[in-house]
């Protein structure tokens, strides 16, 4: 295998995923994994899909992401990884799909609409 890519997008992020076989290293912008998303649980979102399908140190990624904040940035990642792990391997789809690694997660942020603090909140009503 020579190096893969793909995207993945989230909310407003949009990640692109560089993987190679090698021993496990993941630097996202420029910055090791731990520096880039110092909460455990991002950690997991991120790595989620080279765990379930049992190839957690196989394979060495560089990651660029933009937009967001870091569970959307958390997220896109997980997606292109997913997505580059079918293509490498295509017995591993029914492990992500059944793990809901696939799903482009459509939910956006609400506008804010004229008239009103924000998306859906209203000002407070009188009556006289």
């Amino acid at each position: 295998m020579a190096q893969m890519n793909a995207i993945g997008r989230r909310k407003t992020s949009t990640a692109r995923v560089y993987m190679k076989p090698g021993k496990g290293d993941v630097v996202i912008n420029g910055r090791p994994l731990e520096v880039y998303f110092p909460l455990a649980s991002h950690q997991n979102i991120v790595m989620q899909a080279l765990r379930v399908t049992e190839n957690e140190g196989k394979f060495d990624m560089k990651v660029t992401v933009a937009g967001g904040g870091i569970s959307g940035q958390a997220g896109a990642i997980s997606l292109a990884v997913a997505r580059i792990l079918d293509e490498y391997n295509n017995e591993l789809h029914g492990v992500l799909k059944a793990n809901r690694l696939f799903t482009r997660d459509d939910r956006m942020v609400e506008r804010k609409k004229y008239g009103q603090p924000k998306a859906r909140k209203r000002y407070q009503f009188s009556k006289r």
